[in-house]
Parts: C-alpha cells; structure tokens; sequence
C-alpha cells in the first residue's frame, strides 16, 4: 500500500512527543490568542448559545437540544480534524529536524503538565498562609462549592484533581498522539473542552444542558474510557503495586465511568481518603491528606507524565504507522 503523506515518519512522531514537553515544562502554555483549546472554546461558547435552551423559556423537548449538540459537536470535531491533518501535511514538506521541532510546538498546546502542576502545588502554598486563601486558589481549579470546606477537604480535592486532570491533560493526548498523530490529539482536546463546556446534567449560565450536552459528555466518555484506564494503571505501578486489585471496585464509586479511575488509584498509592462531600468516598480506610502527601502526588504524577511519554514515543518508534503504508 503506498505510503500515506499526511502522516509523519515514526522518528518524527517519537522525537515531538519530547520536544512538546521540553516547551511545555520550560514555558508552560502559549498566549492565549495562539493557545488552539481557546479557540475551540471560542467555537463551544458561541454554539452553545443556540444549542441549549434557556431555562424558564419555551419546553424544548429532548430530540431538538440533543440534535443540536450532537451536529454542533461534529461540525467541531471535523473542523478540528481538517485543520490538524492540513497542518500535517504543510509540515510533512520538510526536513525530519524541522518536522519534528514543528510537530512538537503543534503538540503542546494540547497538554498542559505545567499548568497543572503549578495550580495544585499554588494550593498548598495558599493553605499554608489561611483556609480562606486556601479555598479562594482551589475553586480556580474546580466547580465544586469551596466554601465549607475543611484544610483536609481542600488538599483532598486538589489531589483529585491533579489526578483527574493527568488523565484529560497529559496521558489522553498522548494516547491519542501516539494512535492518531496530531488530529487524533487536537480532536480528543476538542471533545474533553466540549466536555468541560457542554456535559452538564442540568443548569448551567441560565441554560439546560441536560439533552443539549449529552452527546459532548458520551463522547468524551469514550474517547477518555481507553487512557484514563492506563493513569490509573501507571499510579498504581509506579506508587503502590500492591493495591491495583483494589482498584477496580473503588474507581466504580464515582457516578463517572473514568474519572474515578485515575482519582482511585491516586488515593490507594497514597494511602489517604480522597472523595466529594456528599457524593463519594474513594478508599475509605485510608487516612486524612496531609501537606506532604500533595508533594508525594506531584512527584508520582511526574513520573507518570515521563513514563507515558517514553510510551507513547517508543509506540511511535515501532513503526505503528507502517501497518498503512
């Protein structure tokens, strides 16, 4: 089968999984107007205006709102698509150092380890001065009503969080990356953003999204069910081997089918509670956070973000991309 020209050699593939790293860890995120998951949200927020009705208007129905979100939601990704294979394609013309240096800038924006990072360790630095400050840097990071919450509760849902989020912002890229090239990463970065904008139950800025965002909210299920499966699997190897076969049974407790993963697996290598006041509590038997346990989530989770870019490139150094030409 002739070789496909859209798609990179796999040694440009592995070495821009490094260079999108280097950058990210060195600068962190690029200025907003060049930062491409701004403009997603740009596209999200506009359609979301039409998309979902206004509480307190007209009954919608079910069939129209979820019509709407599922085409606007393809008319995104296919977008995002198009644009990520162009790109390929206008970098794919030169040399394979310029290729990979160009393939790992386009990469970058779509994880964020830095970003992360220093928002959960800015928690900890703000609990160390007062709660309220404490909180105040946390509800950056969440949705979740901070206002009661306790020392413990803050650091706990920072860690959640940090776990989360090593899923949506570094593993699931990458995995996607790695199967998929660039448009195979920009399309999941679309579809956890729409997530993020869309996947309400309900209310959400005096709009319902309970059918409108259904289809945003399944996709990300789906596109996310592979890698945020593999976090966990990475936190438990690289933090407590010993309490993976405990894990399947405390990631179900969440009403998410991912993200409890990723979150189950951080508090059994801890050993300490994590959980949603009211909602859930992932291992139980463990004991209350404390500061250094958010330096010790930081640190497990940088090996995780390592490790997966070690496997993702050495994916890419083995020829996946052979099997189409």
């Amino acid at each position: 089968m002739a070789e496909l020209a859209i798609l990179p050699s796999w040694s440009v593939m592995a070495c821009a999984v490094w260079v999108a790293l280097l950058i990210d860890v060195r600068w962190g995120e690029p200025p907003p107007r060049w930062h491409p998951v701004v403009w997603m949200g740009h596209y999200l927020e506009a359609l979301g205006r039409r998309i979902a009705p206004a509480v307190g208007g007209l009954p919608a129905g079910v069939a129209g709102p979820f019509v709407r979100g599922a085409l606007a939601w393809v008319a995104g990704a296919l977008l995002v698509v198009s644009v990520g294979l162009a790109v390929v394609w206008v970098v794919s013309g030169g040399p394979l150092w310029l290729q990979a240096l160009l393939l790992g800038v386009l990469l970058k924006p779509l994880l964020a380890w830095r970003m992360l990072r220093d928002e959960v360790r800015a928690v900890e630095v703000a609990l160390a001065e007062s709660l309220p400050a404490g909180r105040s840097r946390l509800a950056w990071l969440v949705s979740r009503d901070v206002a009661q919450l306790s020392e413990r509760e803050v650091r706990e849902s920072a860690i959640e969080t940090l776990a989360e989020n090593l899923n949506d912002s570094v593993v699931a890229p990458l995995f996607w990356f790695a199967v998929a090239g660039l448009p195979g990463a920009a399309l999941y970065r679309f579809a956890n953003t729409a997530d993020a904008m869309w996947g309400y139950k309900g209310e959400r800025q005096g709009r319902d999204w309970t059918w409108a965002g259904k289809w945003a909210a399944r996709a990300d299920d789906v596109l996310s069910w592979l890698p945020a499966r593999i976090t966990a699997a990475l936190l438990g190897l690289l933090g407590a081997a010993n309490t993976l076969l405990k894990l399947p049974a405390q990631a179900r407790v969440t009403p998410s089918p991912n993200s409890g993963w990723p979150m189950a697996a951080m508090a059994l290598a801890l050993d300490v509670r994590l959980g949603k006041p009211g909602v859930y509590t992932l291992h139980p038997c463990g004991r209350g956070a404390l500061p250094a346990d958010t330096a010790q989530a930081l640190r497990l989770a940088g090996r995780v973000v390592f490790t997966c870019a070690l496997l993702a490139a050495a994916w890419a150094a083995a020829g996946f991309w052979s099997l189409f030409r």
